[in-house]
């Protein structure tokens, strides 16, 4: 799989999709409404990424951007074919990957001035703890994170922080997570969960990470999550991420979808030995009116964007 994320005109928003599935995703763009793709590499990180546009009948322009205004160059292609080994190597960083196309730098205009954030020492502390928060939870987007930042202070007409400083404050504070996951070494925790989750679909069971506001919310909208066939589910909220993320376990929320405390309990003991196949402990006396809760819990999920 290639860690990366691809965004389509069509609301479309891959997550690691292989070489291939990359091809088909370059073949297929050109018709009205599905023209454009755009390449993020895992993690995000500001103004790096690739795209390409094409309209069905005409060339396609291939760009890609490293950072700075002055760092975004721009090619043409005939066919896909280039832009699919320009863009597969874009994302594996090889060598000589952009050789076969004529770049040529593209004038972005001058840079935006963003004037400096005018918060007192309070506002400042509360703001950049909640965006780390949303950060160690690390189910966050750089867009969202920028929404939360711009949000967050917002009192009646008072809008202390606009989207340009929004976007400078967690794209700042992103970097810092970047850099801190850096360090990090082999499978964490909500990667063994996720490989968990995964399995429990794959078995029959509606999985779904970091699902809805709260409990209320999920319980209402789970049911039209899964599979026709899905026999049950098992999720948890928001509320429950910024426990595990505070160190305080993982409340997991389960049920069969036929509402019987008999299916109920199947689902909790098929979700309890999915974690225990990954390496989790789970704490469940295996009453059907009791959540699963994951303890002990390591939380550092890794940012995807």
């Amino acid at each position: 799989m290639l860690e990366i994320v691809v965004k389509a005109e069509n609301r479309e928003r891959l997550v690691r999709v292989s070489a291939e599935e990359l091809a088909v995703l370059v073949r297929r763009i050109g018709g009205d409404g599905d023209r454009f793709l755009v390449v993020q590499r895992i993690p995000d990180l500001p103004d790096v990424f690739a795209q390409v546009w094409h309209q069905a009948g005409g060339d396609y322009t291939v760009e890609y951007r490293d950072g700075s205004a002055d760092r975004h160059f721009q090619a043409m292609a005939d066919g896909p074919e280039a832009v699919i080994a320009a863009m597969t190597g874009w994302v594996r960083q090889e060598a000589g990957w952009g050789g076969a196309l004529a770049w040529s730098p593209l004038d972005m205009g001058p840079a935006r001035e963003v004037p400096p954030l005018d918060l007192d020492e309070d506002e400042r502390g509360e703001l950049e703890g909640r965006v780390r928060e949303v950060l160690v939870a690390g189910y966050v987007s750089r867009a969202e994170l920028a929404e939360l930042a711009e949000e967050y202070l917002v009192a009646g007409d008072r809008r202390p922080v606009s989207r340009g400083q929004a976007e400078v404050l967690a794209d700042r504070l992103w970097l810092e997570r970047v850099a801190e996951q850096a360090g990090w070494r082999g499978e964490t925790d909500p990667e063994r969960l996720t490989r968990a989750f995964t399995a429990l679909r794959e078995a029959g069971i509606t999985a779904r990470e970091n699902f809805t506001c709260c409990r209320g919310c999920g319980q209402a909208e789970i049911g039209g999550e899964g599979e026709p066939d899905a026999r049950g589910y098992v999720y948890f909220h928001d509320q429950c991420t910024d426990s595990a993320a505070a160190g305080h376990g993982l409340t997991l929320l389960y049920g069969g979808f036929d509402n019987s405390s008999e299916t109920t309990a199947a689902v909790g003991e098929e979700v309890v030995a999915a974690l225990e196949a990954v390496g989790l402990h789970a704490e469940w006396d295996r009453d059907p009116g009791r959540a699963i809760t994951v303890t002990p819990l390591d939380w550092r999920r890794r940012l995807v964007g």
